[in-house]
């Protein structure tokens, strides 16, 4: 199965990428199953119901999300009816929305997981039991299962990328919005990289217009920030993974640009 994961994908800059680039990348790379991170998708914060649509038009098949998805309440709504849109597993059990896509592509059984971090994050509950509880509520049927891990820094991404090396397809990070280049296959089959990241406008400061982040750091005043504009990229990982087993065979790291 060939899998696309995509980075933070920010504002109306990153949609029109995702519009304009998906549908070729897949018939080029043949791709099965296209997963985007979509919690900065609406302006920049969270995600609404006309942004899902847009996105799901484009050609994402699931999306993923992080500490923005809930910024807009008409997110809350959109959740709760939408299976193919995911909150982190590791937060309150009470709030709407699920955690885990299951699903066939090709036939195959296929599990997409949303988890986030905590150091440097709002609170949430340990990822790693959290990890352990959402593998152990799976049919085994599920081989290939893919994991969005949002989180801050690279040491807890990595680590969980070794935690649940052999126990799952595709640990991706996101969040930082700055794709890193150690893409690769852990011993146990898992397919890794620290971070996916951006899909928007890269201009700016990881999608935000410089003056008004500047600001912020200068003045340490919360001005009101807003996305940027200019040349556009997705940023993600191409991932072969094996029908019968969920090992990773191939990974390699992809930058679609777009000059405006």
């Amino acid at each position: 199965m060939k899998i696309l994961m995509a980075g933070d994908c920010v504002g109306r800059a990153g949609r029109q990428i995702a519009a304009a680039t998906l549908a070729n990348l897949r018939r080029e790379h043949e791709l099965d199953l296209i997963v985007l991170n979509v919690e900065n998708a609406a302006a920049g914060f969270s995600i609404t119901l006309n942004t899902a649509q847009e996105l799901f038009a484009a050609g994402v098949d699931v999306m993923t999300s992080g500490n923005h998805i809930f910024d807009k309440k008409e997110a809350l709504e959109l959740i709760k009816q939408e299976p193919r849109l995911l909150r982190p597993v590791n937060y309150v059990p009470t709030l709407p929305g699920n955690s885990i896509w299951t699903g066939e592509v090709k036939s195959i059984p296929v599990a997409v997981i949303n988890v986030q971090g905590r150091v440097f994050m709002p609170p949430c509950d340990d990822p790693f039991r959290a990890m352990d509880a959402a593998l152990a509520t799976l049919d085994p049927k599920y081989k290939i299962i893919l994991v969005d891990m949002h989180a801050e820094t690279t040491a807890e991404k990595i680590a969980m990328g070794r935690y649940l090396d052999g126990r799952v397809s595709v640990l991706v990070g996101t969040h930082t919005h700055v794709p890193t280049a150690d893409e690769q296959i852990l011993p146990g089959g898992t397919a890794y990289i620290t971070d996916l990241g951006m899909t928007g406008p890269h201009d700016g400061v990881i999608g935000m217009k410089t003056a008004t982040v500047l600001d912020r750091f200068l003045t340490g005043l919360n001005s009101r920030f807003e996305v940027s504009e200019g040349d556009l990229e997705l940023n993600g990982l191409l991932i072969e993974v094996n029908d019968e087993t969920g090992k990773a065979v191939s990974v390699k790291r992809l930058r679609a640009r777009q000059s405006v």
